[in-house]
């Protein structure tokens, strides 16, 4: 089976600077309060935020996975985009790897709009279903 990739857009009234700054850059602050259900705490195990950067990622009580290590892979604050790498936990019992990449566009209306790429890599010939719609 062959990589998987899903493209999914979120427009925003949200200038893309402060979206940016608030979706990537102050994330591993914000996420956690906003969201305590979903995610209990971002933290930087090495790295100083760009390129290299090793963060572990722990979810909240009830989710399917205890916690992620990401690598982050890119991050271009001129032109809004990052992008990272799972490298353990998750869904790595069935993926070689997953990757995610995000662009952060200005909307002619003055917002902005969210442009994310997740894309998974099965192990081997391993099967993955969807789940949901």
């Amino acid at each position: 089976m062959g990589a998987i990739t899903y493209d999914m857009e979120i427009p925003s009234s949200i200038p893309a600077d402060k979206m940016f700054k608030a979706f990537v850059l102050d994330a591993d602050t914000i996420v956690p309060k906003v969201l305590p259900h979903a995610i209990t705490s971002v933290e930087t195990l090495e790295g100083d935020g760009g390129p290299g950067t090793i963060k572990l990622t722990t979810f909240g009580e009830g989710s399917i996975h205890k916690s992620v290590k990401h690598r982050v892979d890119g991050l271009d604050k001129e032109n809004f985009t990052y992008s990272y790498t799972i490298i353990e936990g998750g869904a790595l019992d069935v993926f070689e790897s997953i990757s995610y990449h995000i662009k952060i566009v200005a909307s002619p209306d003055g917002g902005s709009i969210c442009k994310n790429r997740s894309i998974y890599q099965p192990k081997g010939d391993a099967q993955v279903s969807k789940r949901g719609n």
